[in-house]
């Protein structure tokens, strides 16, 4: 029984000494100077203008959780379009469900204004 999990235990001890190897020998052998500019924010090589903390609007969520949704549903196209055939009838009618339930929270969310970018 435990021959059979061997590889796997094997290269998940292998992958964490090596993770932990990497940090520790970085942070013994890495430099360790710190100048003013390395702890400053980033923004294009310019000087940093504002502070760190800005608030965004949440609409600037909503829209990116939206469009990783119904780009994830739209991968569930792909399988169903190569595997048509095979399905026949029950796959066309299961995957018309899965369109029409998929129309009604996009037309939900355009109803609520969820798109409009101001």
């Amino acid at each position: 029984m435990l021959g059979t999990y061997l590889p796997i235990i094997l290269l998940l001890m292998i992958a964490l000494a090596f993770g932990l190897g990497s940090i520790v020998l970085s942070s013994l052998i890495g430099p360790k100077k710190s100048a003013p500019f390395k702890l400053s924010p980033y923004e294009c090589g310019c000087d940093p203008v504002g502070t760190a903390h800005e608030r965004f609007s949440i609409k600037f969520y909503l829209i990116a959780m939206l469009f990783i949704l119904f780009d994830i549903e739209a991968v569930f196209l792909y399988p169903w379009a190569i595997l048509y055939k095979k399905l026949g009838l029950f796959g066309l009618v299961e995957m018309g469900v899965f369109i029409v339930i998929l129309f009604v929270g996009y037309v939900y969310v355009w109803k609520k204004g969820a798109l409009e970018w101001e």
